[in-house]
């Protein structure tokens, strides 16, 4: 019954050098395991991608080449009617090389002319986001505006920003005032449109939550419409502007005055090809610009699940 329950000392004492072999055993391979971690070389750093650089810058490169190659074909074909790359190019360095010069009203570099233009496109854009947006937001909120107000947007949106510019002559009396108001009535519509798209198209469950905790119009606007629109109004901020920058160069042709439109038709009027040519790349780069750098604020301000 003893032998049963004990073990005999000779057992204990066979067991005890089974368990320190086993334990100098264990600290063996941990100790060759930690000198294999310490001899790992460093892993290599990734190589560069070569190919998403190629993909990224290529595409855009070869584009202007056509671009360019299309240009100098039709140069040849017109017996230089239309100024080859190259003369164009000469020609642009040379305007470039003092672009603020002044020699009179009507006679200023292209860098005047731009800043003027784009301070009338300030102007009436920021007019019309003072009106539009707020407008935007009650329209969206409240059903009765948008049932009022929404047969006289489909009515006006779809009128030529020019066909405005008369009645501005008309009442303001001068060309610069005529041309900041058609910049005022051609941005307000994206504006209004799609910061009210984005207030109707907020989540009923937290206009839902907001009546459980009584919340006040102030906070519902600041605290739930706010957040959840913006993306939608800077999008209608993005296109106002675009089509404001479009629609500033036709106003100047027609009011006079310093501006990039007005250069243009000046430059058309002493039959000057090459300096059209080069109005029209600064129109188009300034336009590049104020479109990247409004799409770099609303990729900000977006939430991840509206961008993805």
């Amino acid at each position: 019954m003893v032998s049963a329950v004990f073990h005999s000392p000779l057992a204990q004492s066979s067991e005890k050098p089974a368990i320190k072999k086993e334990a100098a055993h264990a600290d063996f391979t941990g100790a060759k395991a930690q000198k294999a971690q310490k001899s790992e070389p460093p892993k290599a750093r990734n190589p560069f991608d070569w190919n998403g650089l190629i993909l990224t810058v290529l595409p855009p490169v070869l584009g202007l080449a056509l671009l360019v190659g299309i240009w100098a074909l039709v140069s040849i074909g017109t017996q230089n009617s239309i100024p080859s790359p190259w003369e164009t190019w000469k020609q642009a360095v040379d305007i470039f090389s003092d672009p603020f010069y002044r020699k009179g009203p009507n006679d200023q570099g292209v860098g005047w002319n731009v800043l003027m233009s784009l301070e009338r496109v300030a102007v009436g854009f920021g007019l019309a986001a003072a009106v539009g947006i707020p407008a935007g937001f009650a329209i969206g909120r409240f059903e009765f505006l948008s049932r009022m107000f929404n047969p006289l947007i489909s009515l006006l949106r779809p009128v030529s920003p020019l066909a405005w510019l008369p009645i501005g002559l008309l009442v303001f009396k001068g060309a610069n005032p005529a041309a900041i108001w058609t910049i005022f009535i051609c941005s307000i519509w994206p504006m209004i449109i799609n910061t009210a798209v984005g207030v109707q198209r907020v989540p009923q469950d937290y206009m839902n939550v907001a009546k459980v905790l009584n919340l006040s119009e102030w906070k519902i606007l600041t605290k739930i419409l706010f957040p959840s629109v913006l993306p939608y109004m800077l999008t209608g901020v993005r296109l106002a502007v675009g089509t404001a920058w479009l629609v500033i160069v036709a106003a100047e042709m027609l009011t006079g005055g310093v501006g990039i439109g007005f250069w243009v038709w000046d430059e058309w009027n002493n039959l000057n090809v090459k300096n059209i040519i080069i109005a029209i790349f600064v129109i188009g780069i300034v336009g590049l610009v104020l479109e990247y750098a409004l799409i770099k604020i609303a990729t900000a301000f977006t939430f991840e699940e509206v961008k993805n």
